[in-house]
């Protein structure tokens, strides 16, 4: 319904719908009543004006007229809408439904951990009973046994004991609560890995599943299921087409059997189709996930017994990430394992929705409407239009896209679930479109048909055509989801749609040659470097400014500190000088020699002194 309705009108109107239904005997899920309210108020043949508040009478209409299509049960529209809204509650893709298992999991193993990390245990019986607490946690964490087995419990604990004795709960209980749980992580995984090993060894393991050898023969028989029941669809698929053709071709074959619903028929395999090839996806991914670990499981093993052997004492380095790498492919195989009851459930309960082309149109009907008309497969029709292509230049203003000048041509992402584009509108008809022939692409959206004809007719005016495909989506809400309209009618998006809006496939990339040349910084740079975007560092910046202007430095001395005060002087330092002002010279000269005599006196009384000079010459020295 329109955003126009009030939330308590919407409610209302799916309340009453819901107890009218079961007063009839017909027990109905507000899911569905949802879904159903807002495809009766689409569909143009109960004339609802959507866009405007109903009122009393026109609510009542409404209300009566959901009743009556949710209680024909013979029709295989309700049964197409069923479908869809069970695969769309109830479906989940590898990653979440083991993101999901996961976290359920650690859920439900929160009160054991929480028991074991907040015990402060002080006297021997307590530590003995953190100690059974592990053991527990051990078994629950690996799924490898019960802990009420008494042997199970046996087996436990002796591994653990081999790797985490009693006496380490004093230095366990000291860890902090992280640490704890780390390594109570750590732990599970070293016993689940000698637990598997022990059993590798004929040594115990009893209770422990073959989960390899169920997985090897569970895998292709899921695989088988799907199989089987694609090929049904697609079989009767090709039937209701062939029908329908022929039904266009004769006014007298429109008229024997425009009683029976095919429409609604043909939709519903269609998407039966669609759903089984999802989980048919799933199981070939699983086949190879198996494979893949179980490879990986058989020679880590093998590696295991060469490490240890019949050694007395072994490196812990060695063997215990070996036991962890066991435990975690042993986890990988219980992933597959859930992985593949899911699917299998998957396919049981979606084969319940498919009953109704049985009731309506048992084998000896078919047969007998099918006389003289040529049943043709999905590939036969593809095979009939290789060779024919779109000759792009015969549209000037179309984008034509071809294997040879597309990227990833094989992952665009096609409109219409790879149906023909321009067949659903004009025809009604779900016919596969041939990639080959060539893909429009018009505002963005690619477009496949299933003949060159029906190309150059919807290329002439695609919007016209896309309208056609929406007013039939409109008299027929299950091609909303079938033909992935979801942009069209947004509001009636199913939940696992809307959740991954965002994720789609590669576009397209057109492969061409181009170069382009560009001046490097044309305009000056106009970087601020004083800019600031924080309003509160521009509020610092102001207050600061603001209280400069009251601030002033002053300096004052007085009596008693200008002696205080440190002064320093820089002095130059005597340095050594030397200066000569004379020569010193010498020269060798006679020594003088001069001896005087008389000068004592003698016997007479006058004196005569006598002088001799015996210097040498100058000359002889």
């Amino acid at each position: 319904m329109s955003s126009e309705q009030p939330a308590s009108v919407i409610k209302k109107i799916i309340r009453e719908i819901g107890q009218e239904c079961a007063a009839r005997g017909q027990t109905v899920s507000e899911t569905l009543v949802a879904f159903m309210v807002k495809a009766v108020g689409l569909d143009p043949r109960y004339d609802f004006n959507v866009d405007q508040i109903l009122a009393e009478k026109d609510v009542q209409n409404l209300i009566q007229v959901c009743v009556t299509r949710l209680l024909d049960t013979t029709n295989p529209s309700l049964s197409t809408i069923k479908m869809q809204v069970y695969f769309d509650m109830n479906y989940a893709n590898r990653a979440e439904l083991l993101s999901q298992q996961h976290r359920v999991l650690e859920e439900r193993l929160a009160p054991v951990v929480r028991g074991i990390t907040d015990s402060r245990p002080r006297v021997h019986e307590e530590m003995e009973n953190v100690y059974r607490k592990i053991i527990s946690y051990v078994l629950l964490s690996s799924g490898l046994g019960s802990p009420t087995d008494i042997e199970v419990v046996r087996e436990a604990t002796a591994a653990l004991q081999s790797v985490f004795s009693q006496t380490e709960i004093i230095s366990f209980v000291s860890l902090s609560k992280k640490n704890k749980e780390q390594q109570l992580k750590n732990l599970s995984m070293l016993v689940t890995g000698i637990r598997l090993y022990n059993k590798e060894c004929k040594k115990g393991g009893s209770s422990i599943d073959d989960l390899p050898g169920i997985l090897n023969e569970a895998i292709p028989s899921a695989t088988r299921t799907v199989d089987e029941g694609l090929n049904t669809c697609r079989t009767l698929a090709h039937r209701y087409t062939a029908l329908l053709e022929s039904m266009q071709e004769d006014q007298h074959r429109y008229a024997q059997l425009s009683s029976f619903k095919l429409k609604e028929a043909l939709f519903s395999v269609r998407q039966y189709e669609a759903f089984l090839c999802i989980l048919l996806s799933d199981a070939i991914t699983s086949a190879q996930e198996f494979e893949k670990t179980n490879v990986q499981f058989a020679a880590t093993m093998e590696q295991l017994k060469n490490t240890v052997q019949n050694k007395v004492s072994i490196d812990t380095k060695e063997v215990f990430p070996l036991f962890v790498a066991l435990s975690n492919l042993w986890t990988s195989f219980q992933d597959e394992m859930l992985l593949v009851s899911f699917l299998t459930n998957m396919t049981n309960d979606l084969q319940q929705f498919s009953e109704i082309q049985s009731q309506l149109f048992p084998e000896e009907v078919l047969t007998s409407l099918l006389e003289g008309v040529t049943v043709k497969s999905d590939e036969e029709r593809i095979r009939e239009t290789i060779g024919t292509r779109v000759n792009a230049s015969d549209f000037k203003n179309q984008e034509w896209l071809f294997p040879e000048t597309t990227d990833n041509f094989d992952q665009l992402l096609i409109q219409y679930h790879g149906f023909c584009a321009y067949a659903i509108g004009v025809k009604g008809l779900t016919l596969p479109g041939n990639p080959a022939v060539g893909i429009l692409k018009h505002k963005e959206r690619c477009y496949v048909f299933s003949s060159k004809e029906a190309a150059y007719i919807f290329a002439q005016d695609p919007d016209r055509f896309i309208q056609l495909n929406v007013e039939k989506a409109k008299e027929h809400a299950e091609l909303i989801q079938l033909l992935e309209l979801h942009h069209q009618f947004e509001y009636l998006a199913p939940y696992a749609q809307a959740r991954n809006a965002e994720k789609c496939l590669m576009k397209p990339m057109t492969k061409c040659d181009s170069s382009t040349q560009t001046d490097t910084h044309i305009l000056p740079p106009t970087i601020v470097t004083s800019y600031e975007w924080n309003e509160w560092e521009l509020r610092r910046k102001a207050i600061k400014l603001a209280n400069l202007r009251r601030k002033l430095t002053r300096a004052m001395q007085t009596d008693l500190s200008h002696m205080r005060r440190e002064n320093s002087t820089q002095v130059y330092l005597p340095k050594d000088v030397s200066t000569q002002t004379k020569r010193d010279n010498s020269s060798n000269v006679p020594r003088p020699q001069i001896y005087l005599e008389g000068l004592r006196g003698g016997s007479s009384t006058t004196t005569h002194m006598v002088k001799v000079d015996l210097t040498r010459a100058v000359d002889e020295t």
